[in-house]
């Protein structure tokens, strides 16, 4: 398929892309792999100021991998979803043991990393090593949905069709990956999920949604409500076992959240996740 949209997507790009660190040129492929496994249903602000000190700490996979599981869930500090920090520290001594301390350029060997599935695995390849792939995060996904679809939204979970079709697009040789971030770019500024910024698009001549009156979608359901959920009872839990640097009493926990049920059965989810380990003498403690 010829990729008629690809000089004006790049052109808007060079213009008004975010000047974000791992974009840099000097930006190294566990630099990439950081951010992209933060960067997973996390918003960028909330990502930065964690992937800075993070590398400040642990430039490469070797110096983390000499750390515990729990320094690097204590570092994760409130991101969320920190089951992220103890994938990456796996990854990290996978890499350091089995690929030198290099992290792999080959999507096959990507994927058997901990926490990387088939998109991480492809931007890295894309972002880190100039390869030619599919990057489809749900920006991508979005715009494409609209401009070739004509629907609002894509489907809840990627098909087979999604991938034919950004495979069609890519470009040759290493201009490929700057096709893919600068279409992620457009989804995240100008093409997003509520109120798209369509004057602003350089898509918008030929975009099958606008011309079609941009007829509504079906929107993925809405993310469950955080506040009182076990989520946050898990959060909270876990803010003591970081902020105490060593083992704390159960009392300690149990004063953090008042739903004896709740509590209890966070903290058996944050046990079987191996974000917490009981102790012999009644406590317990980040793992490692």
């Amino acid at each position: 398929m010829s990729n008629g949209y690809l000089a004006p997507v790049l052109s808007w790009y060079a213009s008004h892309a975010r000047e974000l660190p791992w974009r840099q040129p000097d930006a190294t492929p566990w630099a990439i792999l950081v951010s992209e496994i933060m960067l997973q249903q996390t918003p960028v602000a909330r990502v930065l100021p964690a992937y800075e000190a993070w590398l400040a700490r642990w430039p490469d996979p070797g110096s983390l991998a000499q750390f515990r599981p729990g320094d690097a869930v204590r570092q994760w500090g409130r991101l969320g979803y920190p089951r992220r920090a103890l994938r990456l520290h796996a990854a990290a001594r996978i890499i350091t043991e089995r690929h030198a301390g290099q992290v792999p350029r080959s999507t096959d060997a990507l994927a058997a990393l901990p926490g990387v599935g088939s998109y991480t695995a492809a931007a890295v390849a894309s972002f880190a090593f100039g390869q030619r792939h599919a990057v489809l995060d749900a920006n991508v996904r979005r715009v494409l949905a609209r401009l070739v679809r004509g629907q609002e939204f894509p489907p809840r979970s990627t098909s087979a069709a999604e991938t034919r079709l950004a495979e069609a697009l890519l470009p040759a040789g290493r201009q490929a990956a700057r096709w893919s971030v600068a279409v992620m770019e457009l989804g995240a500024l100008v093409c997003t999920a509520t109120r798209p910024r369509c004057a602003d698009c350089p898509l918008a001549p030929g975009c099958s949604w606008r011309l079609a009156g941009s007829p509504p979608g079906v929107r993925s359901p809405a993310a469950p409500r955080y506040e009182g959920s076990d989520r946050q009872c898990r959060g909270s839990l876990l803010v003591v076992l970081r902020e105490a640097g060593g083992p704390v009493q159960a009392a300690r926990l149990e004063a953090a959240w008042p739903d004896h049920q709740q509590r209890a059965r966070a903290l058996d989810g944050l046990v079987a996740d191996g974000l917490a380990e009981p102790l012999p003498d009644g406590r317990f403690a980040l793992p490692g």
